[in-house]
């Protein structure tokens, strides 16, 4: 069975921006305007900017810099050596003085355990609480990877078994039967063929018999299409990472044939308050600028206090060791940190100086903290009064907590 050519990452539709061009007297400084009609639209022939590119796309200079300088043993069909792909989401410095970014901060044994698993014929299932960067880390592997992160299936309570396996094109299945052309492949079947890398997300979330469909799949390398009688067979370079929610032990439990499939990876939260402060940081600084938001260091205090009141609540106990505190039904994760901190730049942009101060976090921390209106205020307002209130230097967080917290 003739299989489809691999696809270049050049093959895929890219948005693009363009420069407008002015009359006779040179190029406009902004965009076209009409006197009637306010701002024209692009002009047919350009693509708006994507608000959040692919991984591919956003970091494609990197990606470029490594592989022209990645001079490592390199499996079948991969963009880079797995020691690139490592240093492609840790960071790091080439040889030429290229910085690398980190896409990941956190153990380095973690990242390389994950690499090498997708250098195997072995599946990866990345695994922790929300908010520890699963579905983060997963495009980002594809992207080094395969130079494609698109090759996706969302888990939902609704995923059916045509989103992992094929589908069919009912016109062309009803005037000519099943065929080839009439049949629709999934993402998992179009990576198999080209010998990419498939991700699939929340794979807790989908239901048990519609995540069985995976085990053929990972253990034969093969997908059958008995309507047709024939098969897919996956190529060199075919791997599935699959993330998965520890919230979410119980609701679709993995079977155990299909978890022997998986090498599995356990995403920690930061260990340190420096750690989650230096990921919020960084994240909300890619963030603000795709949202033309206020640098980051004008609210360095403000995400240090955010990022301090998640883990204090989290744990149970305060930084210091000394007080024991209730902990909330949420999971305030630092993906919620990163939010609350976005949000927070917003309202200083629009509505303030620009400069992120604790009025601008507080209701994004109420939001986040009180998910159960009854139990969680009663944490929250204990929290505020025995911690917050206490605290050296937090007398104006304090009363931006109170005051929307009334």
């Amino acid at each position: 069975m003739a299989l489809p050519a691999q696809r270049s990452a050049d093959e895929r539709p890219r948005t693009t921006t363009g420069t407008t061009t002015g009359p006779a007297n040179g190029p406009e400084t902004g965009p076209a305007t009409d006197p009637a009609n306010g701002p024209a639209q692009d002009a047919p022939d350009q693509a708006p900017e994507a608000l959040r590119p692919h991984a591919e796309d956003a970091f494609a200079d990197e990606l470029a810099a490594l592989a022209a300088q990645d001079d490592r043993p390199r499996p079948a069909r991969w963009r880079l050596s797995p020691w690139a792909v490592a240093t492609y989401l840790l960071g790091g410095t080439l040889p030429d003085g290229t910085v690398i970014t980190p896409k990941y901060v956190g153990p380095r044994r973690i990242v390389e355990v994950a690499v090498t698993t997708l250098a195997t014929d072995r599946a990866l299932l990345l695994l922790g609480v929300p908010g520890t960067a699963k579905t983060w880390v997963s495009e980002h592997l594809a992207a080094a990877v395969s130079g494609d992160s698109t090759l996706l299936v969302q888990g939902t309570a609704g995923t059916s078994e045509e989103a992992i396996r094929y589908g069919w094109n009912y016109a062309q299945l009803l005037a000519h039967g099943p065929s080839r052309d009439a049949l629709v492949p999934s993402p998992v079947m179009r990576a198999m063929s080209e010998g990419m890398t498939a991700r699939v997300e929340e794979l807790t979330r989908i239901p048990a018999d519609v995540q069985d469909t995976l085990i053929t799949i990972l253990s034969e390398k093969t997908l059958p299409i008995p309507e047709l009688g024939t098969e897919t067979q996956a190529v060199g370079g075919f791997n599935l990472i699959a993330t998965a929610n520890d919230r979410d032990r119980g609701v679709n439990d993995l079977s155990s044939a299909l978890r022997r499939r998986f090498n599995t990876v356990v995403l920690p939260l930061p260990e340190s308050v420096e750690a989650e402060v230096d990921i919020v940081s960084r994240r909300v600084e890619q963030l603000g600028r795709s949202l033309e938001l206020p640098e980051v260091p004008a609210g360095a205090e403000e995400i240090r206090r955010v990022v301090t009141v998640f883990r204090e609540l989290r744990d149970g106990i305060t930084a210091d060791g000394r007080t024991k505190v209730k902990t909330p039904s949420g999971t305030l994760s630092t993906a919620e940190a990163i939010s609350v901190v976005t949000g927070g730049l917003a309202l200083a942009a629009h509505f303030g100086d620009g400069v992120l101060r604790p009025s601008d976090v507080a209701a994004g921390i109420l939001g986040a903290v009180v998910r159960d209106p009854a139990a969680d205020r009663v944490v929250w307002r204990e929290y505020l009064e025995a911690v917050v209130r206490e605290r050296e230097g937090w007398q104006d967080f304090y009363r931006a907590c109170r005051e929307v917290s009334a």
